[in-house]
């Protein structure tokens, strides 16, 4: 189901939507439900990542399980290489 709403602009930033939607032949309609649903969606994203990054937090605060920064960063060197290494493990 799709409902009507409504959004205020100042006349600034209307005239900004509609100089772009003129450009990419669009509605500025189009133009700002576009935008929203960016919005909306890289948000969603961030939103997960901060989820996952505090339960990563919490899992390390009770086991202490880790990999080092160095391990990390040398396994992440070698992605796309012949000498692609495996992912660190984890340890105490």
């Amino acid at each position: 189901m799709v409902s009507a709403t409504s959004i205020k602009l100042d006349d600034d930033m209307k005239g900004r939507v509609r100089n772009l939607a003129e450009a990419r032949q669009r509605t500025s309609h189009w133009i700002m439900r576009e935008a929203i649903a960016q919005y909306v969606e890289r948000e969603e994203k961030r939103e997960a990542l901060k989820r996952e990054t505090v339960q990563a937090w919490e899992e390390f605060q009770q086991t202490g399980r880790h990999a080092t920064a160095e391990e990390v960063d040398r396994w992440l060197e070698s992605w796309g290489t012949d000498d692609e290494l495996p992912a660190p493990k984890c340890r105490k």
